[in-house]
């Protein structure tokens, strides 16, 4: 899980999600404004919407390799995913910072999810609406969830490459910053569906491979545009994270200290 790149939307675009956007906020009884963000955004985000097409299209540029989710990095993205779920901040059901392209699997498990770092007492507070809740606002705070739109995921955490290849809170255990990366890795289940460490495995063996593969070739004299194609490959694959956390812990690990001194120009990919 990493931050994701920048992308903005056309003018034309934006300005179609602030016109729906300021149609919600006209809403005055937040029940009822929670009951138009789920209306209006199941009618307009369609594949014969224009706007949401576009929505999609930009998304997708984000993704890492084909069109891979947002936060598992493993299954195709195909549902635009509120990181604060509109029906309990109906105030950025079309904001487009508020969009990530997520997977079905990642979309399911956090559905509603959400927890804040309350404003009255700073306490970790979930949220989250069970059904038969009355609905009313969240408490007010900052959100606990990592936002991979706006803060880069490896500052709070880091993959474990020398074992489980799980994602570990890096921050002291019981510090706000530990707090973020646990609820994040919880709620996503980053760590417990079996398939996802096992990608990483694998993906760490391919980068190596790449890499070894970069290495040969330019040491046996191949053309720069050669050269320039294997590194683009490289950068199109599959579970970028690893990458990240490869280059960043590879005087930790011998087989990668060695392969990063014979191609130190790798750190910058």
């Amino acid at each position: 899980m990493i931050r994701l790149r920048d992308v903005s939307l056309p003018a034309a675009t934006q300005g179609q999600l602030n016109k729906l956007q300021r149609g919600i906020d006209s809403v005055a009884d937040y029940e009822e404004k929670v009951a138009a963000a789920k209306t209006q955004f199941a009618r307009h985000n369609r594949a014969d919407n224009p706007s949401f097409r576009v929505v999609r299209s930009s998304l997708t540029e984000m993704c890492s390799g084909a069109r891979r989710c947002g936060y598992c990095e493993d299954s195709c993205a195909d549902e635009v995913e509120h990181i604060k779920p509109k029906a309990l901040y109906p105030e950025a059901v079309f904001v487009w910072e508020n969009y990530l392209y997520a997977c079905g699997p990642c979309n399911g498990l956090k559905n509603n999810k959400f927890a804040v770092f309350s404003a009255t007492t700073g306490r970790l507070t979930n949220v989250t609406r069970k059904k038969g809740d009355p609905i009313v606002p969240p408490a007010p705070g900052d959100a606990v969830l990592i936002d991979p739109r706006r803060e880069d995921p490896l500052e709070f955490m880091e993959l474990d490459l020398m074992g489980t290849f799980y994602f570990l809170p890096i921050a002291r255990p019981g510090s706000k910053e530990y707090r973020r990366a646990n609820y994040t890795i919880e709620v996503l289940r980053l760590n417990e569906r079996d398939v996802l460490p096992t990608a990483r495995r694998e993906a760490y063996g391919s980068y190596r491979a790449r890499l070894s593969e970069y290495i040969t070739k330019r040491e046996g004299g191949a053309p720069e545009n050669r050269l320039n194609a294997l590194v683009q490959a490289l950068q199109r694959m599959g579970h970028p994270t690893v990458w990240k956390e490869m280059k960043r812990q590879h005087r930790l690990l011998s087989e990668l200290q060695e392969l990063f001194e014979q191609a130190p120009e790798a750190l910058d990919w």
